[in-house]
C-alpha cells in the first residue's frame, strides 16, 4: 500500500465514523454493514471491519475474531433481509480481484439466482 493510502482514512472508515451518509443496515463495535452505492443484485451490502484492514492478503492472527464476527453478522444481516434461499459472500483482493477500496469488506449478495461464480 502507498504512503498516501496509509496515511489518508479509507471510504469505508468514514462511512463507519458517520461523517459522509450510508444506507447502514448493522452496527457494533467491531463491524459496520451498509448498502452498496452501485448494487449488482436486489440485495448487496458491504459489511466491514471498523478498523481498518486493506486487504484479505493483510489478515493476521490478530483479526481473527473480528473476521469471525463479521461472517456471523454476515448471515444475520442475510436473515435480516429475507435471503431465506441463499445467497453469496464474496471478498476481492487486491488489483486483479478487482478490489476498488482498500478497506477489506465482504459484499453480501441476493435476492435472485445468481448464476456461475466465474464467466469463462
Amino acid at each position: 500500500m502507498a504512503d498516501s493510502e496509509r496515511s489518508t482514512d479509507s471510504l469505508f472508515e468514514r462511512i463507519v465514523r458517520r461523517e459522509i451518509p450510508a444506507d447502514i443496515v448493522y452496527q457494533d463495535d467491531r463491524v459496520t454493514a451498509f448498502r452498496d452505492i452501485r448494487p449488482q443484485a436486489p440485495v448487496h451490502v458491504l459489511i466491514v471491519p471498523n478498523e481498518r484492514i486493506p486487504t484479505a492478503a493483510d489478515v493476521t492472527d490478530d483479526d481473527e475474531a473480528v473476521l469471525g464476527h463479521l461472517l456471523v453478522v454476515a448471515a444475520q444481516v442475510a436473515e435480516q433481509e429475507g435471503l431465506h434461499k441463499g445467497y453469496r459472500l464474496l471478498v476481492n483482493c487486491k488489483e486483479h480481484g478487482h478490489q476498488e477500496v482498500y478497506h477489506l469488506h465482504v459484499h453480501l449478495l441476493g435476492g435472485r439466482p445468481l448464476g456461475p461464480m466465474l464467466c469463462r
